[in-house]
């Protein structure tokens, strides 16, 4: 069996330890999601399994695995067209087509039994990598995270970056390696892509090892959890929700084991104080050499964890708080929406959903005034107050330190804004840092606190949780679910959308639909619309046997499903969606191969 073995990796920078004598394992069909904060280490880790980095101790082996894939966060392509940054990836395939053509030709010119034996023998393994097969292989990825046969003919130079870095995800899933690692790669997905990718590794024959931030993914996909945290790995069976339930748990179990200990140590040095030098010093004694022996329960700090407090409340305002009325947003000749309405009310919070390139972020600038439309008309209340928050952060002032954003922008004395930063998780020494030199996720965090401080009570965020950690996230979600005002969020997190949203608009095809509920209770009331209606029964069965096989099965099945439990037929939902997603690429695939012999053909 294939299987990726660690023992005792240890890994430092200078005088700053990311992880020590760290040990585990990853099966063939394994999956495991890597957890952590940013910074702990994790993506160095990945690097010294990758022999991209040294590791200062320890052992690597790969155990029978013949491939690994890498997909890292920050692409790096080379030149030409999308389509020939993919076919690269089967240089050995190839190479392997190459020397069988050469054989071929030298076996009709009159070639020996040697040709015959090393032709049959690049056959075999030409067949063992599926080379007859790797285009559809190709499109098949390609199509499921939103390329066009079209973008196939693109420049690589010319994509955008979240562009570059799917090309980057898809050239590492269209070999199918024996042992594959992916660094976030939900950062640039919409949520059909996250999807198909779920349904993608779900099914996957190797193992994979994959660092996300993402809750939502992990609780579909992964298998084991690997959490770095306090220089040590420690790993959960199960998904992240059993992952966090087992964490709080033995959490638990050592603080109380811990105060035990402590509520017993205390007490055993009053006794020693107290008879020390009296007639029951013998006894003391004892006492002292039993504490000295005593191995002492280590408590680890706390995680960082948001510690909220009351913003100052932002001022009421009217019921309405922000209307679209048959608004339209064309750019180059291509309409993105046309005649939108929607209609936003106070105390409303509402997520923002649809595929990238639908149009979600021009809907937003269409709300703070950025850009106009040709039709209709925006309406915003009266007494509204809009706070914008754009994925570039341009409201950040990059020579200032943290401190200094808040202490310059809102007039507070340095304890008031240390509270305040403190909240969102800058502790210490960290409030000092230049915001040049911050993390995206640290500069998310900072952008979002400014946003919560300007007492605006109708919030527009655009992707807030972009580059969060867990923590942070976790961060964000609490200030959302106490504001007393009104936001609009587009995201492609459904655990953030899940948590702090109470109704849904979905931008497809240029229209927009609303929902009542969070992003699960939109995808279960899509499901049951998108679901065709069975026709009405017959008056009455005079004979249920005799049915046909298929009817009967079909009602037996029915019956199953309604006696499991929620989180299973979940799980059978969620198994048939992701069959759905997989048929509807190979769908497309079909439809293009038949494209492609009609050319021939002509």
């Amino acid at each position: 069996m294939s299987r990726l073995q660690v023992e005792n990796l240890s890994k430092s920078f200078g005088v700053t330890t990311l992880f020590r004598d760290v040990n585990f394992r990853v099966d063939k069909g394994e999956r495991v999601g890597f957890v952590g904060a940013n910074g702990a280490g994790k993506t160095t880790l990945l690097r010294c399994l990758l022999g991209k980095e040294a590791c200062d101790t320890g052992h690597i082996r790969f155990d029978g695995a013949a491939t690994v894939g890498y997909a890292e966060q920050q692409a790096r392509l080379g030149e030409g067209t999308l389509y020939e940054a993919f076919k690269g990836v089967f240089g050995d395939i190839h190479r392997l087509a190459e020397k069988k053509q050469a054989l071929e030709k030298a076996m009709a010119a009159g070639g020996g039994e040697a040709t015959l034996e090393e032709y049959s023998r690049i056959v075999t393994r030409f067949e063992q990598l599926e080379g007859y097969d790797y285009e559809s292989r190709i499109r098949r990825v390609a199509f499921g995270l939103g390329f066009t046969d079209e973008d196939l003919a693109r420049d690589v130079a010319a994509l955008s970056g979240g562009q570059k870095t799917r090309v980057a995800l898809a050239r590492a899933l269209i070999r199918e390696p024996d042992f594959l690692f992916l660094d976030e790669p939900t950062n640039h997905l919409d949520i059909a892509m996250i999807e198909w990718l779920e349904s993608f590794l779900a099914g996957y024959p190797g193992g994979v090892l994959l660092i996300s931030h993402d809750r939502f993914f992990l609780d579909r996909v992964a298998t084991k959890i690997m959490e770095l945290e306090h220089q040590t790995v420690t790993v959960y069976a199960g998904n992240y929700s059993y992952f966090l339930k087992v964490k709080t748990a033995r959490r638990a179990a050592l603080e109380a084991a811990y105060a035990k200990q402590q509520a017993h140590i205390q007490e055993t040095e009053a006794y020693i104080r107290r008879y020390k030098a009296g007639i029951k010093a013998k006894q003391a004694r004892g006492r002292q050499s039993q504490l000295d022996r005593l191995p002492r329960i280590v408590l680890p700090p706390a995680e960082a964890r948001f510690n909220y407090f009351a913003f100052h409340p932002p001022a009421m305002c009217a019921e309405r708080v922000a209307e679209l009325e048959e608004v339209t947003a064309v750019f180059g000749g291509h309409t993105v929406f046309r005649n939108v309405s929607l209609l936003l009310r106070r105390g409303d919070g509402v997520a923002l959903v649809g595929a990238n390139g639908a149009g979600k972020t021009t809907l937003l600038r269409l709300l703070v005034g950025e850009i106009s439309s040709p039709t209709g008309r925006v309406k915003i209340g009266s007494r509204v107050k809009i706070g914008y928050f754009s994925q570039q952060h341009a409201e950040l002032h990059q020579e200032r330190t943290v401190l200094e954003e808040i202490l310059y922008e809102y007039g507070v004395d340095e304890e008031e804004a240390r509270r305040w930063l403190g909240a969102f998780l800058f502790r210490g020494d960290e409030v000092e840092r230049r915001i040049g030199a911050l993390s995206g996720g640290e500069q998310a965090r900072l952008a979002f606190l400014k946003l919560m401080m300007t007492g605006a009570n109708f919030l527009i965020l655009d992707e807030p949780t972009n580059h969060l950690d867990i923590p942070a996230k976790e961060a964000v979600e609490e200030a959302l679910m106490a504001f007393p005002g009104t936001f609009l969020v587009v995201s492609h997190d459904r655990y953030f959308l899940d948590k702090v949203t109470n109704g849904t608009l979905a931008l497809e095809n240029g229209r927009l639909t609303a929902f009542n509920g969070n992003y699960s209770a939109y995808q279960r009331k899509k499901a049951e619309e998108e679901t065709p209606k069975e026709p009405s029964p017959a008056p009455k069965e005079k004979n249920a046997a005799a049915l046909p096989v298929k009817k009967l099965e079909a009602r037996r099945n029915e019956g199953a499903f309604a006696t499991l439990s929620e989180e299973k037929r979940a799980a059978l939902l969620h198994r048939a969606e992701a069959e759905l997603l997989m048929a509807e690429a190979e769908l497309r695939l079909l439809e293009q191969e038949m494209n492609d012999l009609a050319r021939q053909s002509d």
